[in-house]
């Protein structure tokens, strides 16, 4: 446990190039399945039309050890999103408010420069929505020199249909497993196949990257060394990481996810159990939501993955909770 224009890639069916408008034009990227033309402006539940839009561009040291390093992880916070829960940390950007439009060339450009500024990795934020376009950004990038592995930064939405577009490009999942009970979703995010959506994802993630691989000194032996222990010493190079955000008085919801978690994965792939929940512009009618999640709480999950023996995890020290914790959205980088 550790403390802290074109798509070029093959159609996963039929081995054939596909246009933008084969995606967009009938929106079916994530299950809430719009089918709204997005290239003729019209705005699916992500709040986004075709138009490619991020708003930050920039260094992250706030993710798990292995993927922010020391240098920090090469975060692009894209516009939008197809969840919209209610108490979205990235509330700004979520509803489309903040944002600067770019092309896939300019984006793949930013991966470059995110590169040259010594980035441990390209992260892509909440990316669903527009993932043709950084297929072909992605795809663009790699030709020019792109080598450091790109995350998948994701609330796990998408279809697996569209997680195929990825197979090849990316080299590590972060996808969030946020709900288990599809009250509890339905409540939060208006969705009542959450879980058994984002567990199709996640399993599909797991198909295309495998088990964890970290970036050990050439001299080092893997087998000498825990891959919890690798973790917390060396970057991730490939693998799955599912993060769960706890919520105030879910506790019996986070515990059948982190239980389905170790049934399912044992020790594939990582788990990352965080308490860094913050209120910010919560509703009216959501009144549960506007405290944190209590000490008890979180030392209470804690003790059940050590009933679980579960080896691969990460947990968050004290004081995550705040505001400080989430970067200004000012189009920095764009």
């Amino acid at each position: 446990m550790v403390t802290y224009s074109e798509v070029s890639h093959a159609d996963a069916f039929s081995g054939e190039k596909m246009n933008l408008s084969d995606y967009y034009s009938n929106c079916d990227l994530c299950h809430r399945h719009c089918h709204v033309n997005r290239l003729a402006g019209q705005i699916g539940y992500c709040k986004q039309t075709s138009e490619l839009r991020a708003a930050r561009a920039a260094l992250h040291f706030w993710e798990e050890p292995c993927i922010s390093g020391s240098a920090g992880s090469g975060a692009v916070f894209f516009s939008g999103c197809s969840l919209q829960c209610v108490f979205c940390q990235n509330h700004d950007i979520a509803i489309g408010h903040t944002g600067k439009t770019l092309t896939s060339h300019h984006l793949s450009d930013i991966f470059l420069r995110l590169q040259e500024e010594q980035a441990s990795n390209i992260n892509l934020v909440t990316p669903t929505h527009f993932i043709p376009d950084i297929v072909s950004a992605l795809e663009e990038a790699k030709s020019h020199g792109l080598t450091i592995p790109v995350v998948y930064n994701t609330g796990s939405y998408e279809t697996v249909d569209a997680l195929h577009m990825l197979d090849g490009l990316v080299d590590i999942y972060l996808p969030d497993l946020k709900y288990y009970s599809p009250d509890i979703s339905m409540h939060y995010a208006n969705t009542q196949d959450y879980f058994i959506c984002a567990s199709q994802a996640v399993s599909e993630m797991y198909r295309q990257v495998g088990m964890p691989v970290f970036s050990l000194p050439a001299d080092q032996d893997p087998a000498a060394i825990s891959l919890a222990d690798q973790s917390e010493q060396y970057l991730m190079k490939r693998g799955v990481i599912v993060r769960h955000l706890l919520l105030p008085g879910c506790s019996h919801d986070s515990r059948e996810i982190i239980s389905y978690l170790h049934q399912t994965y044992q020790d594939k792939v990582f788990v990352s159990v965080m308490n860094q929940y913050t209120p910010i512009k919560i509703p009216a009618g959501y009144e549960e939501l506007e405290h944190i999640v209590s000490d008890r709480e979180y030392e209470r999950i804690i003790h059940f993955i050590l009933s679980l023996e579960m080896e691969n995890v990460f947990i968050q020290d004290g004081g995550t909770a705040q505001e400080s914790f989430i970067p200004p959205f000012n189009c920095d980088g764009i």
